[in-house]
């Protein structure tokens, strides 16, 4: 099966071709019916070919497509190996599943066949870029994965504030790949290939402490981008302004997971670089912590999960950091689960309520939004890290790893902690505020519960954020052994071997857990929402008006410096030169239609003049005169 490993990105690449060319031919509901099918045979084949790995039959493999770039020595190859078995069956798994969801959320729309063409060209972009085989295959699919975006992003580009919020991403994410670009220039000079295997297997006799940091230092800006970390996170909370389908497929499968896959891949460079992982741990955790504070205070139902998101994936780049790649790697599989539900229960939601997105206009759809409600309380559980969910084991072997290091990754494991507090307390607050209380909505809303097509995906999520957990307890490392293959030449980070001291520290954690959700139950299950006024509330409401910051520090700088160079630049000097160039010919050329009078005795004259010339020339040439 490892032989057909291509067709993964092959069936949702020819999805989305039929689908640009004959989505609107074949129509509603059998182009979203395609879509899925190719997403949902990619997974088939990813069960069947990555099957091997579980057994131990199999070992990781690269396969080659062809020549690609022959004078840089780059081939078209894929890795197959349990680190791209994982990522593949979160893409396509929980990508399948938003798929069937969007067949219905997106009922209705002018542009059925060609949302979906967008969403199967999504998941072979991120497809691209977790099964490459080299830095070049990997930088296509990353590049691909931005474009993907920005097309869904403002897919409703109708929509002022939706065209606005996919050239964010789009622009944003520029500035990321700049790091990405610069550090493969820097790993081919340094390596003279970008062949995965040859570039991880000889990094310790080839670079230098220094270089392996620079490297490292630039794939973290790139990750920043693509994973929404600090500082390059302010794209994804204006992403909201996609589909919802979109939202899910951003923030649980594909754009955001690809940051904190490209730093495990890449762990063999790291692991040459203990500053750069001391730099990425403490920006992850930073990120987990600053986003937590902005989710707390959030009114729209997909920007406190926005947030929310933000904050996940920091613990998992905080996991990755410090080389605990198994325990990022395993909350990245959990958050595609919780999240992709949490998502997908606010677009039930907003569809039940003709598109509003407002919490303080919900409360009360518990009763008439029974299954929704049921698996959003297992999604809000999962994601607090209350026992025994799935988000309580992944996050919490993130923390134990950080308590282990000691040193510098002590106080970030506090940090951690706290945010685990804030966590608990911003999403039993959303739990509250949408479903819990008295009805807030207006007259004209008449909320009801989705069709089976958007609950029925609900229902499998809600499942797998239930028993995810159990791919790795303290007693059952059965997804670290699962992993090993792909980080044998790495030195791994990994919780207290102590089970005593495991079970006190998650212990702490579950009571911190259990006491922020306490304290916001208390507050937002009363017969009225609680006031939220203060300095604390408005700073945090406005994200402490860091898209501001930036826009007056960089936009505006930039659209003044831009408007010079076309007004100054181009409009004086280039322009300028070639006007200028313009009139000299023109200048010229009337200059010398004088001579084109139409007079035969005025051409005699100037000819006989010319004769005279030339005989006076000769005779002086010739001595003569």
């Amino acid at each position: 099966m490892t032989d057909l490993i291509w067709l993964l990105i092959a069936l949702p690449a020819l999805g989305a071709a039929v689908l640009v060319f004959f989505g609107r031919r074949i129509g509603e509901p059998a182009a979203g019916w395609l879509a899925t099918a190719t997403v949902a045979g990619s997974f088939a084949v990813a069960v069947a070919a990555g099957a091997g790995f579980v057994t131990g039959d199999l070992h990781p493999t690269t396969i080659d497509l062809f020549s690609w770039i022959p004078t840089l020595g780059v081939d078209a190859t894929l890795l197959w190996d349990p680190l791209a078995v994982t990522m593949t069956f979160v893409v396509t798994g929980v990508g399948a599943l938003i798929h069937l969801y969007a067949i219905g959320y997106m009922h209705g729309d002018p542009r059925f066949g060609r949302f979906f063409a967008y969403l199967n060209l999504f998941i072979a972009s991120m497809l691209t870029l977790v099964l490459a085989g080299n830095f070049a295959v990997m930088f296509v699919g990353w590049e691909l994965v931005g474009l993907s975006s920005y097309l869904l992003i403002s897919f409703w580009f109708e929509k002022p504030s939706a065209a606005a919020a996919g050239k964010k991403a789009f622009i944003v994410n520029r500035i990321g790949d700049w790091g990405f670009l610069v550090a493969l220039m820097i790993v081919f000079a340094a390596f003279g290939t970008l062949d995965f295997g040859t570039v991880f297997e000889s990094a310790p006799e080839v670079l230098s402490v220094g270089t392996a940091t620079a490297i490292t230092l630039l794939l973290l800006v790139g990750a920043t981008g693509k994973s929404a970390q600090l500082p390059l996170y302010v794209w994804l909370p204006d992403a909201m302004e996609g589909p919802t389908p979109v939202s899910a497929l951003i923030h649980a499968a594909t754009m955001v997971t690809a940051g904190v896959y490209m730093i495990a891949r890449t762990g063999a460079l790291f692991e040459l670089a203990p500053v750069s992982q001391a730099v990425v741990a403490t920006v992850g955790v930073l990120t987990a912590l600053f986003a937590a504070t902005i989710a707390i205070s959030q009114r729209d139902i997909k920007r406190v999960l926005a947030y929310s998101t933000i904050s996940q994936i920091g613990y998992m780049i905080f996991g990755v950091g410090m080389a605990a790649y198994t325990a990022g790697m395993f909350h990245l599989v959990t958050h595609a689960f919780f999240k992709a539900l949490l998502f997908l229960g606010a677009g039930s939601v907003i569809h039940a309520l003709g598109g509003e997105q407002d919490m303080r206009k919900m409360g009360g759809l518990r009763k008439v939004m029974p299954v929704t409600f049921w698996t959003m309380v297992i999604a809000w559980l999962a994601i607090s890290g209350v026992f025994p969910l799935a988000g309580f084991w992944s996050k919490d072997e993130i923390l134990g790893a950080a308590f282990a290091k000691g040193g510098l990754y002590t106080g970030l494991w506090a940090i951690g902690l706290f945010t685990a507090f804030l966590t608990a307390f911003y999403m039993t607050r959303w739990l509250a505020m949408t479903f819990l209380g008295q009805p807030r909505w207006s007259d004209d809303a008449h909320p009801h519960e989705s069709p089976w097509v958007m609950t029925g995906p609900l229902v499998v999520l809600a499942l797998a954020s239930t028993f995810a957990g159990a791919l790795n307890t303290p007693w059952r490392l059965a997804f670290e052994h699962f992993l090993e293959p792909s980080f044998e030449l790495v030195t791994q980070s990994l919780p207290p071997e102590n089970i005593g001291v495991v079970v006190a520290l998650a212990g702490l954690s579950l009571i911190l857990v259990l006491f922020g959700i306490a304290v916001a139950w208390r507050r937002y299950t009363t017969a009225e929402l609680p006031a939220e006024a203060g300095r604390f509330w408005y700073v945090t409401l406005h994200g402490y008006w860091i898209d501001e910051v930036y826009g007056r520090v960089f936009v505006l700088p930039g659209k003044a410096l831009s408007a010079w160079f076309a007004r100054v630049l181009d409009g004086t000097v280039i322009d300028g030169f070639v006007n200028g160039l313009g009139r000299t010919v023109r200048g010229f050329g009337a200059a010398m239609s004088t001579l084109q009078s139409g007079w035969v005795r005025s051409y005699a004259a100037v000819f006989g003049v010319g004769v005279l010339v030339l005989l006076v020339w000769t005779l002086v040439r010739g001595g003569v005169i």
